[in-house]
């Protein structure tokens, strides 16, 4: 019997040491025939395609092959035009879960994918999803992770069976990149979400022991003798905006187009002319009592789509470019500012991007922005005049990314930012390497960036980091180190909020790569940071910390970590002049979050928080709180609240003279948000999307910073700096894709900003401010279509 169970199990153990060694190959089946593109596989053709099968499990139990009744089945056909893929998936009709949602938005849904690598070099794959509810996801991948911003143009259906569902997909060879040899080589695998058991299964196994899961493809043979297409398509768009507040009614027509043009089998050039980001999501903004600005998300298509290459030294913060005046506003006497514009104009921008076949990839981007002018009145003469805040200014990043043995790279990168006249001038490059051991198990990774600053002054610094880690196998470590020079500065098309200090900072982490009797994933992370002062070596912070995250074995997400500073830290940047500092005592932080399995029809996320400090009285609270609901697959609401109090916080607040004058508060932040979908189809979704964030603080004590980094009583400063600051956003969109790439969209959305200087704690009276004073409406419709050129010379 012994004998038996050890035969048994070691059939099972080479079984699946087979399935993760070989390489999985399908070959495609060339076609004369049309297909129809209808969730029902009845063509000839199919029944000839050679079969992909015995999908393994991703995760949670990696490397189990699939139930004998979850079979999934992939066929595979081509003709000149593009390819086609179909899919068998069985399952009990009952479980297949089919939440609509608008495109790229996963949802509470079943899906399949098809992963593609043109050129089979583990750099970047075009991956395809399709919902059992019919919703199309499509996006580029990289090793440093996905990009759904980017949008092709590729057909599908699906049609649920009594045994499961099928998926039929055309995938054009305009939406995908490869080379022009006569035998085509595609990297390839399939991809299927059992979403009721939380599943994922592909066809060519991934063996999460190992880092990068890119690289472990199959391969697609049989495709030959077709040509890459023309890739030149044509977006013109047309909008409409009626803005509506206090000062009146103002209504805006703008027309524009964008242009995508494959100059070669590789490279692609991307271009905006008069651009429209009007319906762009609005940002989250806070107040901002630090030191550093608020670091803002992208939400403009064309600086988020296709990007990867441009981040390679993290140089590139994207919101910089039509972003904020740079220059100052300076009244004469006797005038006064009536209009400082919120952000420049964009005029034009492109990017041209891709890879040879040597593994070269190049990417390139330009923008320019107009001249802005803020408006001055004369309080005597009541006349106006303009004075310019921000000249012609040209934005550029060059990246240079050569990629080798399918892990590895070693880029560089150059940011450079020209203003018109005498306003500043800035350029920075980094040199940036990444490599990998052949089998994924060890990385080494770095940069080094040099900077340069043309303003009144000229002004050069550089920062530099090197990593080494171990990236496989249940326990992982590594250990990394910073310098960062006083004069460094990449802010004109960067971000960067610290420099002028170094640190060195050491991990360690254990995980489950197969579920245990508890849990379906389990991992621990402990972290140690130190960070010091270039100058004066003083810790400016240092931590240690550990984090648990974990799923049970009902897929609920259970997370909880505790963070402590266990030596008092030395700020340099909260009293605002160089060299000087304030003693920021010993702390703990620690926190629990909870999220429900989102396939109930109710979930909620739950995380309260708590920082203690070593100083009496110096803590922070803090909840967050979010219910959802899934009335049905085309409805969802979800409400969150988040709540915190900042009890005896000290910061800057002012200058007396010489002085730095801080101030104790107590300050309460409490945001209330809302957003919901209906979904009329899967082309066809209303959405919904409100925010009202509002916080208060009454100071307690005003204090004057010593020379030593400690905080005396401050007697003289006595003016009122109470406050109670409000902001409401509210979004209602309808969204409509009418044609493939083709999209009608009407969005109405207001907004509004309050702000007091005193402390109001009735939340109903801020929100009547908020909608009888201040209120900004904007309806907006915009029309956008898009044509392939090679469908167009048809029509011509």
């Amino acid at each position: 019997m012994n004998i038996l169970k050890i035969s048994i199990l070691y059939l099972i153990l080479t079984f699946s040491a087979t399935l993760y060694a070989q390489k999985r190959s399908l070959e495609a089946v060339r076609i004369t025939n049309d297909i129809a593109i209808d969730g029902v596989l009845n063509e000839p053709a199919w029944a000839n395609a050679q079969e992909a099968s015995h999908f393994v499990m991703y995760e949670p139990d990696n490397g189990k092959p699939e139930d004998a009744d979850k079979r999934s089945t992939v066929k595979v056909l081509y003709d000149d035009e593009a390819v086609y893929f179909g899919a068998v998936l069985q399952d009990n009709p009952e479980n297949i879960m089919r939440e609509i949602a608008l495109r790229d938005d996963f949802k509470t849904a079943d899906h399949f994918g098809v992963f593609i690598n043109g050129y089979n070099d583990g750099q970047q794959d075009f991956r395809f999803f399709v919902s059992a509810a019919g919703t199309q996801l499509d996006c580029l991948a990289t090793q440093n992770g996905e990009d759904y911003s980017w949008d092709a143009i590729w057909f599908s259906s699906v049609s649920l069976t009594d045994s499961g569902w099928v998926v039929e997909m055309k995938i054009p060879y305009a939406a995908i990149r490869f080379s022009d040899e006569q035998e085509q080589f595609w990297g390839l695998n399939f991809y299927r979400e059992v979403r009721q058991n939380r599943q994922k299964f592909f066809w060519n196994p991934i063996d999460r022991n190992i880092g990068s899961a890119i690289v472990q493809t199959g391969l697609l043979t049989g495709i030959n003798n077709i040509e890459p297409p023309t890739r030149l398509f044509f977006i013109p768009y047309s909008s409409v905006y009626v803005n509506d507040n206090e000062a009146g009614t103002e209504t805006t027509f703008k027309a524009g187009m964008d242009i995508k043009y494959g100059i070669n089998d590789s490279f692609t050039l991307d271009a905006i002319l008069i651009p429209d980001f009007g319906q762009a999501a609005f940002d989250e903004v806070v107040l901002n009592l630090g030191p550093f600005e608020q670091q803002f998300n992208e939400n403009r298509p064309f600086f988020t789509e296709g990007t990867d290459i441009f981040n390679k030294g993290g140089l590139l913060y994207t919101r910089r470019i039509g972003g904020l005046p740079t220059g100052t506003v300076t009244p004469a006497e006797g005038e006064e500012v009536t209009e400082v514009p919120a952000k420049v104009n964009l005029i034009n921008a492109l990017k041209i991007s891709g890879r040879t076949n040597n593994g070269l990839g190049i990417g390139v981007m330009n923008a320019i922005t107009e001249r802005t002018y803020a408006t001055l009145r004369n309080t005597e003469t009541n006349t106006s005049r303009k004075q310019l805040v921000e000249p012609v200014a040209n934005y550029n990043i060059l990246v240079l990314d050569q990629r080798f043995r399918k892990n590895s790279s070693v880029s560089f990168t150059n940011t450079n930012v020209m203003r018109e006249g005498s306003f500043r001038d800035a350029n920075v490059s980094a040199l940036v390497y990444n490599l990998n051991t052949r089998e994924n198990t060890y990385n080494l990774s770095g940069n080094f960036k040099y900077s340069t600053v043309n303003d009144i002054e000229s002004k050069n610094g550089y920062s530099s980091y090197i990593s080494a880690s171990k990236t496989s196998g249940k326990y992982r470590y590594g250990l990394s180190s910073f310098y960062v020079s006083e004069d460094y500065d990449n802010n004109d098309l960067g971000i960067i909020f610290t420099t002028n200090y170094y640190n060195i900072n050491a991990n360690a982490s254990y995980r489950i790569l197969n579920p245990t009797k508890l849990f379906n994933t389990f991992s621990v992370n402990t972290n140690v940071y130190a960070e010091f002062h270039n100058d004066t070596n003083r810790l400016q912070n240092g931590y240690a910390e550990v984090n648990v995250n974990s799923t049970t074995r009902k897929n609920d997400y259970i997370g909880y970590g505790v963070q402590v500073v266990p030596f008092d830290l030395y700020d340099f940047y909260e009293p605002r002049i160089t060299g000087r500092f304030v003693k920021v005592p010993k702390s703990v932080f620690a926190y629990i979050y909870f999220s429900s399995n989102y396939n109930r029809k109710f979930a909620l996320d739950i995380e309260p928080q708590i920082w203690l400090s070593d100083e009496r009285d110096r803590n922070y609270y803090g909840l967050t709180f979010s219910p959802r609901y899934r009335f049905s697959n085309r409805m969802q609401m979800i409400y969150s609240f988040n709540y915190g109090l900042d009890t005896n916080n000290k910061g800057w607040i002012a200058f007396e003279g010489d002085d730095i004058v801080f101030t104790r508060r107590d300050r309460t932040t409490i945001t209330n948000s809302i957003s919901g979908k209906y979904s009329v189809n899967s082309n066809m979704t209303i959405n919904l999307t409100a925010r009202h964030y509002w916080t208060y603080g009454e100071n307690l004590e005003y204090l004057t910073l010593q020379d030593d980094g400690m905080l005396t009583e401050n007697t003289t400063f006595n003016e009122n700096r109470d406050f109670t600051y409000n902001n409401w956003n509210f979004d209602l969109s309808y969204t409509w894709w009418f044609a493939p790439g083709s999209q009608l969209s009407f969005l109405y959305r207001n907004n509004a900003v309050g702000q007091f200087e005193y402390v109001n704690r009735n939340y109903s009276k801020n929100l009547d401010y908020l909608f009888s004073n201040n209120l900004n409406s904007i309806f907006s419709l915009s029309l956008r279509y898009y044509i392939d050129y090679n469908a167009a010379k048809n029509w011509i």
